[in-house]
Protein backbone atom coordinates (compact mmCIF):
# COMPACT_ATOMS: atom_id res chain seq x y z
CA UNK A 1 0.00 0.00 0.00
CA UNK A 2 1.30 3.51 -0.91
CA UNK A 3 1.50 5.90 1.88
CA UNK A 4 -1.79 7.60 2.30
CA UNK A 5 -2.40 10.39 4.55
CA UNK A 6 -5.94 10.86 6.19
CA UNK A 7 -5.99 14.37 4.42
CA UNK A 8 -6.21 12.32 1.16
CA UNK A 9 -9.30 12.00 -0.86
CA UNK A 10 -11.40 9.36 -1.82
CA UNK A 11 -11.55 8.38 -5.11
CA UNK A 12 -14.66 7.57 -6.39
CA UNK A 13 -15.46 6.30 -10.39
CA UNK A 14 -18.03 5.41 -12.79
CA UNK A 15 -18.63 4.92 -16.18
CA UNK A 16 -21.00 8.33 -16.37
CA UNK A 17 -23.14 9.88 -13.72
CA UNK A 18 -24.31 7.20 -12.06
CA UNK A 19 -22.24 6.95 -9.11
CA UNK A 20 -22.79 10.38 -7.86
CA UNK A 21 -25.47 8.47 -5.80
CA UNK A 22 -22.61 6.95 -4.50
CA UNK A 23 -20.64 10.34 -3.79
CA UNK A 24 -23.69 11.94 -2.45
CA UNK A 25 -24.38 8.82 -0.11
CA UNK A 26 -20.25 9.44 1.42
CA UNK A 27 -20.77 12.86 0.91
CA UNK A 28 -23.86 12.22 3.94
CA UNK A 29 -22.60 9.86 5.80
CA UNK A 30 -18.72 11.39 5.90
CA UNK A 31 -19.29 15.27 5.69
CA UNK A 32 -15.31 15.80 6.17
CA UNK A 33 -13.81 13.45 3.82
CA UNK A 34 -12.48 14.91 -0.06
CA UNK A 35 -13.75 13.25 -2.59
CA UNK A 36 -12.59 13.16 -6.53
CA UNK A 37 -15.37 11.79 -8.69
CA UNK A 38 -14.34 10.61 -12.67
CA UNK A 39 -17.32 10.18 -14.80
CA UNK A 40 -15.85 8.87 -17.97
CA UNK A 41 -18.72 10.47 -19.65
CA UNK A 42 -16.81 10.24 -23.37
CA UNK A 43 -16.83 6.53 -23.16
CA UNK A 44 -19.99 5.65 -21.72
CA UNK A 45 -22.35 3.78 -21.98
CA UNK A 46 -19.99 0.53 -20.82
CA UNK A 47 -22.84 -1.84 -20.86
CA UNK A 48 -22.12 -2.44 -24.67
CA UNK A 49 -18.22 -2.85 -24.78
CA UNK A 50 -16.03 -6.38 -24.40
CA UNK A 51 -14.58 -7.57 -21.14
CA UNK A 52 -10.98 -6.83 -22.51
CA UNK A 53 -12.08 -2.84 -22.85
CA UNK A 54 -14.09 -2.82 -19.84
CA UNK A 55 -10.88 -3.76 -17.97
CA UNK A 56 -8.59 -1.28 -19.40
CA UNK A 57 -11.00 1.35 -19.48
CA UNK A 58 -11.11 0.79 -15.99
CA UNK A 59 -7.73 0.23 -15.25
CA UNK A 60 -7.02 4.07 -17.04
CA UNK A 61 -9.22 5.65 -14.58
CA UNK A 62 -8.01 3.47 -11.15
CA UNK A 63 -4.29 4.75 -12.46
CA UNK A 64 -5.69 8.33 -12.46
CA UNK A 65 -6.86 8.20 -9.91
CA UNK A 66 -3.81 7.17 -7.99
CA UNK A 67 -1.98 9.71 -9.66
CA UNK A 68 -4.51 12.28 -7.89
CA UNK A 69 -3.04 11.43 -4.44
CA UNK A 70 -6.11 9.04 -3.06
CA UNK A 71 -6.41 7.19 -0.33
CA UNK A 72 -9.38 4.63 -1.27
CA UNK A 73 -10.55 3.89 -4.78
CA UNK A 74 -14.52 3.22 -4.79
CA UNK A 75 -15.66 1.45 -7.66
CA UNK A 76 -18.80 3.04 -8.11
CA UNK A 77 -20.15 1.40 -11.45
CA UNK A 78 -21.90 -1.70 -11.06
CA UNK A 79 -20.83 -2.91 -15.23
CA UNK A 80 -16.87 -2.01 -14.12
CA UNK A 81 -17.18 -3.66 -11.06
CA UNK A 82 -18.53 -6.83 -12.25
CA UNK A 83 -16.38 -7.13 -14.90
CA UNK A 84 -12.69 -5.49 -13.82
CA UNK A 85 -12.28 -5.13 -9.95
CA UNK A 86 -10.47 -8.15 -9.25
CA UNK A 87 -7.93 -6.84 -11.71
CA UNK A 88 -7.96 -3.27 -10.00
CA UNK A 89 -7.13 -4.59 -6.79
CA UNK A 90 -5.02 -6.41 -8.02
CA UNK A 91 -2.77 -3.82 -9.06
CA UNK A 92 -3.94 -0.87 -6.97
CA UNK A 93 -1.74 0.71 -3.95
CA UNK A 94 -4.80 1.64 -1.60
CA UNK A 95 -7.95 0.18 -0.61
CA UNK A 96 -10.16 -0.77 -3.47
CA UNK A 97 -14.36 -0.93 -2.81
CA UNK A 98 -17.03 -1.87 -5.03
CA UNK A 99 -20.66 -1.41 -5.01
CA UNK A 100 -21.29 -5.38 -6.06
CA UNK A 101 -19.03 -6.57 -2.83
CA UNK A 102 -21.02 -3.81 -0.47
CA UNK A 103 -24.52 -4.66 -2.11
CA UNK A 104 -24.10 -8.31 -1.27
CA UNK A 105 -22.82 -8.17 2.32
CA UNK A 106 -25.64 -5.87 3.19
CA UNK A 107 -27.85 -7.87 1.40
CA UNK A 108 -26.53 -11.39 3.32
CA UNK A 109 -26.71 -9.69 6.64
CA UNK A 110 -30.22 -8.55 6.19
CA UNK A 111 -31.97 -11.41 4.65
CA UNK A 112 -34.18 -13.64 7.49
CA UNK A 113 -34.71 -16.15 4.60
CA UNK A 114 -31.92 -16.30 2.46
CA UNK A 115 -34.20 -15.77 -0.32
CA UNK A 116 -32.35 -12.57 -2.08
CA UNK A 117 -33.56 -10.48 -5.42
CA UNK A 118 -31.46 -8.46 -7.65
CA UNK A 119 -32.34 -5.67 -10.03
CA UNK A 120 -29.91 -4.11 -12.27
CA UNK A 121 -28.78 -3.21 -16.09
CA UNK A 122 -28.64 -6.50 -18.30
CA UNK A 123 -24.84 -6.46 -18.96
CA UNK A 124 -24.88 -6.71 -14.72
CA UNK A 125 -27.26 -8.95 -14.33
CA UNK A 126 -25.78 -11.19 -16.84
CA UNK A 127 -22.42 -10.99 -15.26
CA UNK A 128 -23.96 -12.69 -12.66
CA UNK A 129 -21.78 -11.34 -10.58
CA UNK A 130 -24.27 -10.37 -7.14
CA UNK A 131 -25.28 -14.05 -7.52
CA UNK A 132 -21.65 -14.92 -6.80
CA UNK A 133 -20.64 -12.21 -4.60
CA UNK A 134 -23.68 -13.25 -2.79
CA UNK A 135 -23.23 -17.20 -2.56
CA UNK A 136 -19.40 -16.54 -1.97
CA UNK A 137 -20.61 -15.21 1.73
CA UNK A 138 -23.62 -17.44 2.21
CA UNK A 139 -23.26 -20.51 -0.10
CA UNK A 140 -27.25 -21.25 1.18
CA UNK A 141 -28.66 -18.46 -0.11
CA UNK A 142 -31.45 -18.33 -2.43
CA UNK A 143 -30.69 -15.41 -5.81
CA UNK A 144 -33.29 -14.86 -8.14
CA UNK A 145 -31.60 -12.16 -11.45
CA UNK A 146 -33.83 -9.37 -13.40
CA UNK A 147 -32.37 -7.18 -15.30
CA UNK A 148 -34.45 -3.89 -15.53
CA UNK A 149 -33.10 -2.25 -18.95
CA UNK A 150 -35.55 0.58 -18.92
CA UNK A 151 -34.84 2.17 -15.42
CA UNK A 152 -31.73 3.73 -16.56
CA UNK A 153 -33.37 5.99 -19.02
CA UNK A 154 -36.46 7.09 -17.28
CA UNK A 155 -34.45 7.92 -14.12
CA UNK A 156 -32.02 10.02 -16.84
CA UNK A 157 -35.20 11.69 -18.01
CA UNK A 158 -35.72 12.61 -14.48
CA UNK A 159 -39.05 10.48 -14.40
CA UNK A 160 -38.91 9.47 -10.86
CA UNK A 161 -42.40 9.25 -9.57
CA UNK A 162 -44.13 9.25 -13.34
CA UNK A 163 -46.85 6.89 -14.12
CA UNK A 164 -44.51 5.18 -16.60
CA UNK A 165 -41.64 4.55 -14.47
CA UNK A 166 -44.67 3.15 -11.54
CA UNK A 167 -46.48 0.49 -14.47
CA UNK A 168 -42.64 -0.27 -15.85
CA UNK A 169 -41.70 -0.77 -12.04
CA UNK A 170 -44.92 -3.58 -11.74
CA UNK A 171 -44.23 -5.45 -14.92
CA UNK A 172 -40.41 -6.59 -13.98
CA UNK A 173 -40.99 -6.76 -10.25
CA UNK A 174 -44.10 -9.33 -10.77
CA UNK A 175 -41.72 -12.09 -11.49
CA UNK A 176 -39.89 -11.46 -8.64
CA UNK A 177 -42.52 -11.19 -6.26
CA UNK A 178 -43.47 -15.04 -7.28
CA UNK A 179 -40.06 -15.75 -5.35
CA UNK A 180 -39.91 -16.33 -2.12
CA UNK A 181 -37.42 -13.55 -1.56
CA UNK A 182 -37.17 -10.82 1.45
CA UNK A 183 -34.54 -8.99 0.56
CA UNK A 184 -33.95 -7.10 -3.14
CA UNK A 185 -30.98 -5.35 -4.08
CA UNK A 186 -31.02 -2.34 -6.13
CA UNK A 187 -28.17 -3.30 -8.24
CA UNK A 188 -27.63 -0.11 -10.45
CA UNK A 189 -26.58 3.26 -9.39
CA UNK A 190 -29.17 5.06 -11.07
CA UNK A 191 -32.02 3.27 -8.70
CA UNK A 192 -31.48 4.82 -5.33
CA UNK A 193 -33.44 7.84 -7.46
CA UNK A 194 -36.51 5.46 -7.79
CA UNK A 195 -35.88 4.12 -4.30
CA UNK A 196 -39.37 5.64 -2.64
CA UNK A 197 -41.52 3.84 -5.67
CA UNK A 198 -40.35 1.10 -5.68
CA UNK A 199 -40.71 0.76 -1.73
CA UNK A 200 -44.20 2.11 -2.72
CA UNK A 201 -44.58 -0.91 -5.37
CA UNK A 202 -42.84 -3.42 -2.99
CA UNK A 203 -44.90 -2.62 0.05
CA UNK A 204 -44.14 -4.91 2.74
CA UNK A 205 -42.87 -7.88 0.59
CA UNK A 206 -39.44 -7.11 0.80
CA UNK A 207 -36.60 -4.49 2.20
CA UNK A 208 -34.49 -3.03 -0.36
CA UNK A 209 -30.69 -3.09 -0.07
CA UNK A 210 -28.88 0.42 -1.60
CA UNK A 211 -25.42 -0.48 -2.95
CA UNK A 212 -24.86 3.46 -2.71
CA UNK A 213 -25.35 3.45 1.38
CA UNK A 214 -23.69 -0.04 1.86
CA UNK A 215 -20.32 1.22 0.71
CA UNK A 216 -20.49 4.70 2.21
CA UNK A 217 -20.98 2.03 5.85
CA UNK A 218 -18.17 0.05 4.76
CA UNK A 219 -15.95 3.05 3.05
CA UNK A 220 -16.30 4.66 7.07
CA UNK A 221 -15.33 1.07 8.76
CA UNK A 222 -12.53 0.95 6.73
CA UNK A 223 -10.94 4.06 7.23
CA UNK A 224 -11.77 4.03 10.52
CA UNK A 225 -10.07 1.14 11.17
CA UNK A 226 -6.98 1.86 9.32
CA UNK A 227 -6.61 5.59 11.11
CA UNK A 228 -7.02 6.95 7.16
CA UNK A 229 -10.07 8.57 8.56
CA UNK A 230 -9.87 12.63 8.05
CA UNK A 231 -9.12 13.92 11.04
CA UNK A 232 -9.72 17.52 9.89
CA UNK A 233 -13.38 18.90 10.58
CA UNK A 234 -12.88 21.52 8.22
CA UNK A 235 -15.35 22.36 4.57
CA UNK A 236 -14.42 19.35 2.23
CA UNK A 237 -12.97 19.72 -1.40
CA UNK A 238 -14.84 17.83 -4.13
CA UNK A 239 -13.60 17.74 -7.23
CA UNK A 240 -15.32 16.32 -10.73
CA UNK A 241 -14.06 14.82 -13.38
CA UNK A 242 -15.01 14.28 -16.76
CA UNK A 243 -13.86 13.05 -20.15
CA UNK A 244 -16.34 14.61 -22.51
CA UNK A 245 -18.86 17.92 -20.87
CA UNK A 246 -22.39 17.54 -22.26
CA UNK A 247 -24.57 19.79 -20.22
CA UNK A 248 -26.56 16.93 -19.74
CA UNK A 249 -23.96 15.31 -17.00
CA UNK A 250 -24.56 18.81 -15.06
CA UNK A 251 -28.62 18.43 -15.22
CA UNK A 252 -28.44 14.88 -14.23
CA UNK A 253 -25.52 15.03 -12.05
CA UNK A 254 -27.27 17.72 -9.89
CA UNK A 255 -30.13 15.85 -9.34
CA UNK A 256 -28.01 12.62 -8.76
CA UNK A 257 -26.52 14.60 -5.99
CA UNK A 258 -29.41 16.36 -4.54
CA UNK A 259 -27.12 19.72 -4.98
CA UNK A 260 -24.95 21.74 -7.08
CA UNK A 261 -21.87 20.29 -9.16
CA UNK A 262 -20.02 23.45 -9.26
CA UNK A 263 -16.79 23.56 -11.38
CA UNK A 264 -16.06 20.44 -13.89
CA UNK A 265 -12.88 19.86 -14.98
CA UNK A 266 -12.58 17.92 -18.45
CA UNK A 267 -9.46 15.89 -18.86
CA UNK A 268 -8.25 13.66 -21.38
CA UNK A 269 -7.16 9.89 -20.80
Amino acid sequence: MQSSLPSHPIGVFDSGVGGLTVVRALMDRLPFENIIYFGDTARVPYGVKSVATIEHYTQQIADFLQQQQVKMLIIACNTMAAVAADKVRASAKVPVLDVIEAGAKNAVAQTKTGGIGVIGTPTTINSNAYARAIHQLNPASRVYSQACPLFVPLVEEGWLDHAVTRLTAQEYLKPVFVESIDTLVLGCTHYPLIKPLLLDVCGNRMQLVDSALSIADQTADILQSSGLANPAHTMPEYRFVVTDLPVKFQTIGERFLGRSLGKIELTQL
